[in-house]
C-alpha cells in the first residue's frame, strides 16, 4: 500500500479507517509499517482532517487492543504452540526459553521497553500471554509504551505536516 493509497482510504472512511490500519499493525500483520501509518496520521491531524488529540487516542486505543488480542492468544493457545514451533526448530528452544525467562525477571518493564523497539513492541505480547503476565501490568506497561512510541511517529507526521506528503507521494 502506498502513501497515495492510504490517503484516499483516510478521506473515503475518515477516523474509523486509522484505528483499523493501526490495529492491523499491532496485530503484526505484513504491508501495515509503523514507519508509514503513524506518520500519515499525524500528517492528517496537521491538514485539520483529524485533531492531533484524536489520532493518539485513536491509535492509542487499536494499539493496546492488538496488545490484548495477541496477549489473549498467547494465554490461551500460546503454550500449545510454542511446544511444537520448539519441537519443529529444536535449536530455537534455548533462545526461546532465555527470553521467556528473561520476560519473567523484568516482568513489565520488559513489556515497557519491548513496546518500544521495532518488531519486538507487537511480538512481545505472545510471550506475555504465554508466561501469564498479570493483565493489569501488563496493560499499564504496554500503554506506557504505546503511547511513547505512537506519540514519536505521529508526532513527527504531525510537524512535518503537508511537506512529507509532497516528498513522499
Amino acid at each position: 500500500m502506498d502513501i497515495q493509497t492510504l490517503n484516499q482510504y483516510f478521506l473515503q472512511y475518515g477516523a474509523g479507517f486509522i484505528f483499523l490500519i493501526v490495529l492491523l499493525e499491532y496485530l503484526n500483520l505484513p504491508g501495515f509499517p509503523a514507519g508509514i501509518i503513524m506518520p500519515l496520521a499525524g500528517i492528517w491531524a496537521s491538514k485539520g482532517d483529524i485533531s492531533f488529540v484524536m489520532t493518539m487516542i485513536l491509535t492509542v486505543g487499536a494499539g493496546l487492543l492488538g496488545s490484548w488480542i495477541l496477549y489473549l492468544l498467547g494465554r490461551v493457545g500460546g503454550e500449545i504452540l510454542l511446544q511444537k514451533y520448539m519441537k519443529r526448530f529444536p535449536k530455537q528452544e534455548p533462545v526461546i526459553s532465555k527470553n521467556l525467562t528473561m520476560l519473567r525477571e523484568k516482568g513489565a518493564w520488559g513489556v515497557l521497553v519491548s513496546k518500544l523497539v521495532p518488531m519486538l513492541r507487537t511480538i512481545i505480547s505472545i510471550p506475555a500471554g504465554v508466561i501469564r503476565m498479570d493483565f493489569v501490568k501488563y496493560t499499564v506497561s504496554s500503554l506506557i509504551g504505546i503511547c511513547i512510541w505512537n506519540f514519536v511517529f505521529v508526532g513527527a507526521g504531525y510537524m512535518m505536516g503537508e511537506t512529507a506528503l509532497t516528498m513522499f507521494g
